[in-house]
Parts: C-alpha cells; structure tokens; sequence
C-alpha cells in the first residue's frame, strides 16, 4: 500500500488582537506546558483512499501575548514537531517524520525555527516559516482563559511544495489546517 509523506510547514499561529476589552491584562507569558498546537495535512489525488491524513504535535517553544496592545508572539522549533498518526504502523510513522523534517519539506536543520508574530489588531498576522515570511488570517476566540482557534493556509505561499507520489495519483493537499488552545500563566 502506497504511504502518503506528508508536506507540512507548522503554522503557529492565533491572533490575540481579538481581545475583548473587558481582558485588558498587561503582556502574559505562554503556558508552554497547557498550551496546544496541532497541525492537520490532508490527502488528495486519485489513490488518496490508500494515503492517510496526518497529525503534527507542534509544541509552542516560548512566547507572549499582550491584550492591552493586542499582540502575540511565539516560536516553535521545527526540529521538534512529531507525528502523532494513530492509523499508522511505527515504521511508517517515522518516515512520515523524517520527510517531514528533511530537505523535501521543512528543511528543519537549515531553518529550525519557526516564528510568529501579530501585526495588526485585526485577524491578520505574519508567520515565518522555511525562511520565508507571509499574512495569515486567523480565526480565534477567548473562552475561560484559553485562546482557541484555528488558522487555514497553503503550503506554496511559504516555499513548501506538497509531497507529490505515484505521478500525482496520492499527494498532499496545499492547504492546511492548524489548530491551537493557548493558555497564559
């Protein structure tokens, strides 16, 4: 059976220029252990019922958010991402992985970090990713503390070609989704 390798660039990204005005605390520091990032790479192509989607753990290595003056910033390094596919033997899982992070995709050893930060107050940011940087529109409410949202983008916008198999019969989806719940301290 054909193994879907997966194109993913982490888009870290929630724009915390959505703060209510009632949530007027000064700059707060990123929970990295409470806060969640996951990133979701989708199928496509003729063969795609043999392929899989995936999942990525992106841990949020360091960042802030200031609600008086909406803003956030974050970093996550690439070399940490992992597939967390339950549908997938520990063989495949792993070559996911190393495509993921190696030169067809990410490129993790030459570009280890992957930076995010706000721009303006409304939903759109700028996320720098594979060394290039870009808008992205982020959708993202405050529920009891936590900031949860999601952001949908396109791997092309940022350099990354999606992984291509069997002359296009299984290949990633240039569009992705990532997910988050953040939590200050």
């Amino acid at each position: 059976m054909p193994r879907l390798a997966i194109a993913l660039m982490l888009l870290p990204v929630f724009g915390l220029g959505v703060a209510t005005a009632a949530d007027s605390a000064a700059s707060r520091t990123i929970d990295t252990e409470k806060s969640v990032m996951t990133v979701r790479v989708f199928k496509a192509g003729l063969f795609s019922g043999f392929a899989h989607d995936h999942q990525i753990s992106a841990p949020i290595q360091e960042g802030s958010f200031d609600q008086a003056n909406p803003s956030v910033q974050l970093k996550v390094d690439a070399r940490k991402l992992r597939v967390v596919d339950k549908d997938v033997s520990d063989k495949d899982r792993a070559e996911i992985q190393q495509t993921m992070l190696g030169p067809k995709v990410l490129d993790s050893e030459r570009f280890p970090e992957i930076g995010f930060r706000s721009t303006r107050i409304e939903h759109i940011s700028e996320l720098t990713v594979h060394g290039q940087t870009g808008p992205v529109n982020v959708d993202v409410r405050e529920e009891n503390g936590h900031y949860r949202g999601m952001a949908e983008l396109k791997q092309k916008d940022f350099g990354i070609s999606p992984i291509s198999l069997g002359g296009g019969t299984i290949k990633v989806k240039n569009e992705l989704r990532v997910e988050f719940d953040i939590v200050g301290r």
